[in-house]
């Protein structure tokens, strides 16, 4: 019980609030900058100080309430990451399943990786939509469509993808040792 007790006071002192979109937002915007060079080859000073500032300028006005209703980026993100974390988690699962089986999950080229990688922007694009209220002034009639119809058509995608990868029709490399492959990568797991 006092775990939760540390989670709850944790809360207490603001740590969805402010703290965790702050590191999140900050990681993120460092990661692109770094990488991308934008600001020159070497400058991880300049790219600390704009991520920092970048991601206060997003914290701040949450705290002390300035933005407009129901435009409050932190709210956004607070509601749709969790959702979001289900589909990285049964993507996540689908590609345990296929490794599991001896397959091997290709980004790049590989016509199954681009199917999900297409289906999983479209979920995030949708989620984020959602939360933001982008699809509220669309004219339907989707009151049927709530999260746990979202959660079986979620179940019901990654089990046909892995009926589809188990009932497919193996090449002859794959037919060449699927099983050899999968236990000779589980070897060479444990030597690394």
């Amino acid at each position: 019980m006092e775990f939760v007790e540390f989670f709850r006071r944790l809360e207490n002192l603001g740590m969805t609030d402010a703290l965790l979109p702050f590191l999140l937002i900050f990681t993120v915007i460092f990661a692109v900058l770094q990488k991308s060079n934008i600001l020159g080859e070497g400058k991880r000073n300049f790219n600390v100080i704009v991520s920092t500032v970048i991601s206060l300028m997003v914290v701040i006005p949450h705290v002390t309430g300035s933005y407009p209703a129901n435009r409050d980026v932190i709210d956004i993100m607070n509601g749709a990451l969790p959702q979001i974390s289900i589909v990285v988690v049964a993507i996540l699962m689908a590609l345990l399943l296929i490794g599991i089986l001896g397959g091997e999950a290709k980004w790049m080229g590989g016509s199954l990786s681009g199917v999900i990688a297409l289906i999983a922007f479209a979920v995030v694009v949708y989620v984020f939509g959602a939360e933001a209220g982008w699809w509220a002034n669309y004219p339907r009639d989707w009151r049927w469509w709530g999260s746990d119809t979202s959660s079986v058509v979620l179940i019901i995608l990654v089990f046909a993808i892995v009926i589809w990868y188990i009932t497919r029709e193996p090449s002859d490399a794959d037919k060449a040792g699927a099983f050899s492959n999968a236990f000779s990568k589980l070897g060479d797991m444990f030597k690394k």
